[in-house]
């Protein structure tokens, strides 16, 4: 199964709650971390919601 990486680039200050949720379900806390999640359709609704605060690449 293919992998995207994913860098949150943006703080997470004065974001709304469900943002700043969804970026820790992606394991997401401080800016400049990275995680490799599946590609699947959980993963894509999660950067959809937070695009503007992630950078994605594929694996």
């Amino acid at each position: 199964m293919a992998n995207v990486k994913i860098k949150l680039v943006k703080s997470l200050n004065g974001r709304l709650e469900k943002h700043i949720a969804t970026a820790h379900s992606l394991g997401l806390r401080k800016i400049g971390q990275e995680t490799v999640q599946p590609d699947n359709i959980q993963t894509r609704g999660k950067i959809a919601q937070i695009g503007y605060l992630v950078k994605v690449t594929e694996e």
